[in-house]
């Protein structure tokens, strides 16, 4: 089998980051849309996160957060978001590169995207440099475990659960398209 030297799966996810970004600007130029809000998981120790020590032992791998009504200061650059949100009372600023999120849901339109961490994606390149080469395909990082496509069509818990002063029934209802990257790999 062909060696996949562009590696398209890196590629792509590049690209659907660049979605968030473009998302993210937009909001923070321009508010947002309508009814969209938007809940970003994290990997809360990537290179480049930044949180309070407090938050940090809150989190320790993973975060939700939601940027649908107490957010402040959203300022987008090329590698990462900056935003202020209120836990528990207390206001933080985070600082989340892009190449950090695990995953990118608006439930308003049940729209969805999941990622592998670039890191991982990078590393899977050079660590499976070999296995690529007899089989052509890349291969998942060996600690990443594929979740269904349900996994992200229901609403994560958010992080800041009083950041949402609406009631709970504009949850989804399931049945949103959620974009694996896996779905285009040769299996």
């Amino acid at each position: 089998m062909p060696v996949d030297h562009i590696r398209y799966d890196i590629l792509a996810q590049e690209a659907l980051r660049g979605v968030v970004r473009t998302i993210l600007a937009d909001a923070a130029k321009n508010g947002r849309p309508g009814e969209h809000h938007f809940y970003i998981s994290f990997n809360t120790r990537s290179e480049g996160v930044r949180l309070s020590p407090r938050m940090l032992g809150q989190y320790p791998e993973e975060m939700t957060v939601v940027l649908q009504h107490q957010f402040w200061d959203l300022t987008v650059s090329d590698d990462a978001f900056e935003v202020g949100l209120s836990f528990g009372g207390i206001p933080e600023r985070l600082v989340i590169p892009f190449a950090a999120i695990k995953g990118f849901f608006d439930p308003s339109v049940q729209f969805g995207l999941q990622f592998e961490e670039m890191i991982e994606a990078a590393q899977d390149q050079d660590d499976g440099a070999a296995s690529n080469q007899q089989h052509g395909v890349p291969r998942p990082p060996a600690e990443h475990k594929p979740r269904s496509s349900s996994a992200l069509a229901a609403v994560p818990t958010p992080a800041n659960p009083e950041a949402s002063s609406k009631p709970d029934n504009d949850s989804p209802t399931g049945g949103g398209e959620v974009v694996r990257l896996d779905r285009f790999r040769k299996k």
